[in-house]
């Protein structure tokens, strides 16, 4: 049972927070892609960005979560999102607009979204520096153990305060989306607009308006699962490198274009690499002596190197373009 509950604090724990962060941000992708139809490769830097402006602001005002009982990261969530919100509209009217305005193909865009990354990239560095640093600030990170009532079970079940508000907050965001996308009047005009933008303009809906609340939406969500990703581990200024591999993964393994494919995407990345670097000697380690002679187990059956993890979702990505290109959910429309 020890062996067990390592492999629920390893696997289906650490599991759980990579696939919330990939999920979030291969919500942002996608949406970017079923409304104006190409690979938005600055969004990890857009968490990054989001992450960033949550340092600025818990630095600036380090006492503001004891009023609230919480964090001051948690609490200048709020703000960095709609910061980030702001810079992903006026990264679209400064950047994207012209471009549709002139009518250039899908991969002009693709393209002049990899000069985006490299400007948020040394914008960031000029400000943040190089090394990491610790959104806690203010004080200590809770840590909660909870020893399971089983017969002989000694080894707790190990959650940190930012896994259970990361947990908390992608459930919020995923029924908010979803009545947002199937109840609101910006939801359906989304969904139209997905489905045919020239349609969509026909009918009167105002695809401007679309596009400015689609890059409010992406924004947000990026600052939420940068924030999160920052608050569990440190903030990094190169954290998309870590990050725009497995949500481009997560977003094509659920569909592109699907938000709820890149949701169920994002948490089949996430267990994949948590399965691949988890050493399976762990769990084999009770029944040792029950092997032959002969056979002797090394000490580390994982998969692959922890350093290699970032080879998982490019596997992965290659496998699902090879079997199953249009993903989980067919690459449907919103």
């Amino acid at each position: 049972m020890n062996e067990f509950m390592f492999f629920i604090n390893n696997v289906l724990v650490a599991g759980s927070v990579s696939g919330s962060i990939y999920a979030i941000g291969a919500v942002g992708v996608t949406l970017v892609f079923s409304i104006m139809r190409f690979a938005h490769f600055a969004h990890a830097d857009m968490m990054t960005f989001g992450a960033f402006m949550v340092l600025a602001l818990t630095t600036a005002f380090p006492a503001a979560g004891a009023g609230f009982g919480m964090p001051t990261a948690v609490v200048m969530l709020p703000v960095a999102m709609a910061l980030t919100a702001l810079l992903a509209v006026g990264i679209d009217k400064a950047f994207y607009k012209p471009l549709r305005a002139h009518g250039v193909k899908p991969i002009v865009l693709v393209i002049g979204s990899l000069g985006v990354t490299l400007m948020l990239q040394g914008v960031i560095r000029l400000f943040a520096g190089t090394g990491g640093q610790n959104l806690y600030v203010d004080d200590r990170k809770e840590i909660f153990r909870m020893v399971l009532p089983l017969e002989g079970v000694r080894v707790p079940v190990v959650i940190t305060e930012p896994q259970l508000y990361l947990f908390v907050l992608t459930l919020v965001s995923v029924v908010a989306l979803h009545l947002f996308l199937n109840r609101s009047r910006l939801g359906k005009a989304m969904r139209a607009m997905s489905d045919n933008p020239e349609l969509a303009q026909a009918s009167g809906i105002n695809t401007n308006t679309i596009v400015a609340v689609t890059w409010v939406i992406v924004g947000s969500l990026a600052a939420i699962a940068g924030t999160l990703l920052s608050l569990d581990v440190t903030f990094k200024p190169d954290l998309s490198f870590f990050l725009l591999l497995p949500i481009f993964a997560a977003a094509i393994v659920g569909g592109v274009g699907h938000p709820y494919g890149a949701i169920a995407g994002g948490f089949v990345v996430g267990f994949a690499e948590t399965l691949a670097v988890f050493n399976w000697n762990v769990l084999l380690r009770p029944y040792r002596d029950s092997f032959p002679d002969w056979l002797e187990l090394p000490s580390n059956l994982a998969f692959v190197g922890t350093e290699y993890k970032i080879v998982v979702p490019f596997f992965i990505l290659v496998a699902i373009l090879i079997w199953r290109p249009t993903g989980i959910f067919k690459g449907k429309v919103i």
